[in-house]
């Protein structure tokens, strides 16, 4: 017997050491390195990098839009209602928002940049929780912005270059 369970500590399941992956800096929001301003959409509706940039005197454009879509999924009731698990809290469906947004900027008809992003967020529910219209629209918003947000600062270098020129007369 002792023999036995020797063997047995001697063949037990080793547990590999999962290494941790540091989570991207989070993005330091600043204004663009020029000024522009909102011809076409909502001042509250912007990206922090845009609305921080904003000037109502600028000869450069902002033209921003976001729209939301709902999706829903729901188990049908006639599974949900004989599956114990659903009295337990186990999920009933989906809620789900997609956000899809698009800024230009642009100096008269000349088009210094273009620029979409999409999100979609989604959330269970059961009998117990359900999220919030609301909360949903604003989690897919803020993506959505942060994705702008993200493509613009990549993009600065050539963006301050290209206004500079169209600033020029």
């Amino acid at each position: 017997m002792l023999l036995l369970a020797a063997a047995m500590l001697g063949c037990s399941v080793q547990v590999p050491v999962s290494q941790t992956i540091a989570p991207p800096e989070p993005l330091v929001e600043h204004p663009l390195p020029f000024k522009g301003k909102l011809l076409s959409g909502d001042a509250n509706e912007l990206p922090p990098a845009v609305a921080m940039s904003l000037s109502p005197d600028s000869q450069i454009g902002f033209s921003y839009r976001e729209e939301l879509t709902h999706n829903e999924y729901h188990i049908p009731l006639a599974v949900t209602a004989l599956d114990p698990v659903t009295y337990l809290g186990a999920p009933l469906g989906d809620y789900g928002v997609t956000a899809f947004a698009s800024l230009s900027i642009f100096k008269g008809d000349r088009v210094l940049g273009d620029y979409t992003a999409k999100a979609f967020v989604s959330k269970s529910y059961s009998l117990y929780s359900e999220p919030t219209h609301k909360e949903l629209e604003q989690a897919a918003r803020t993506s959505v912005r942060q994705k702008i947000e993200e493509k613009l600062y990549r993009d600065q270098e050539r963006l301050a270059k290209v206004a500079a020129g169209a600033s020029n007369p």
